[in-house]
């Protein structure tokens, strides 16, 4: 465990092998089984969670039932609520895993000690949070412009084996489309090959 954490703080940052062991001293490891939660809709999220293994996903639920899936994480992501997270606010996400993971859990006061420790983990947060930033920009302006063909397509170029991961109604949620709809795209784009 903690291959993942170091290949990412360390595409960022450089921490020598002394610095990092301190890092590790701040988190909890904690497997979760397919389908088990890590946060429920309403709860206050203690977790900021890193990935090492498995894949998860944050979603709302609407009034009818319907899932609105917000994000996905595979290993070497970080997934929490973060409003949640820094503000001790209710949750408005569930976090659940796709598969069954392992995670680097980081509490906010575990947080804020390892920043103050090591400041070379406040500038990987920072960075981390710059393009979580953009990628959020990006995902709104393709929401409220694309069509639903150039979605999937900025998705599957984007992250190619998100298909063979991901079951396919929660790509479409993810992207905002009904899974016929997904449907109907992939034959078209299919047909076209």
């Amino acid at each position: 465990m903690y291959e993942q954490l170091s290949r990412s703080i360390g595409q960022k940052v450089t921490l020598t092998a002394e610095e990092f062991d301190v890092c590790k001293t701040f988190f909890i490891p904690k497997k979760l089984r397919k389908k088990q939660t890590l946060l429920l809709e309403g709860d206050v999220c203690t977790y900021n969670a890193f990935i090492e293994k498995g894949i998860l996903r944050s979603y709302t639920t609407d009034e009818k039932g319907n899932e609105h899936i917000m994000q996905f994480a595979f290993e070497g992501w970080w997934i929490t609520d973060l409003s949640s997270f820094l503000m001790g606010k209710h949750s408005t996400y569930t976090i659940e895993a796709i598969e069954d993971s392992e995670l680097l859990l980081l509490t906010v006061a575990a947080r804020e000690e390892l920043m103050n420790a090591l400041p070379v983990f406040e500038r990987y947060q920072r960075i981390l949070l710059e393009n979580a930033y953009i990628a959020l920009q990006v995902r709104v302006n393709s929401a409220l412009t694309a069509t639903a063909e150039e979605k999937y397509i900025k998705l599957t170029n984007a992250y190619p084996d998100i298909i063979s991961l991901v079951p396919q109604h929660m790509i479409a949620s993810y992207l905002g489309l009904t899974p016929e709809t997904l449907s109907r795209v992939r034959k078209q784009i299919t047909l076209r090959k």
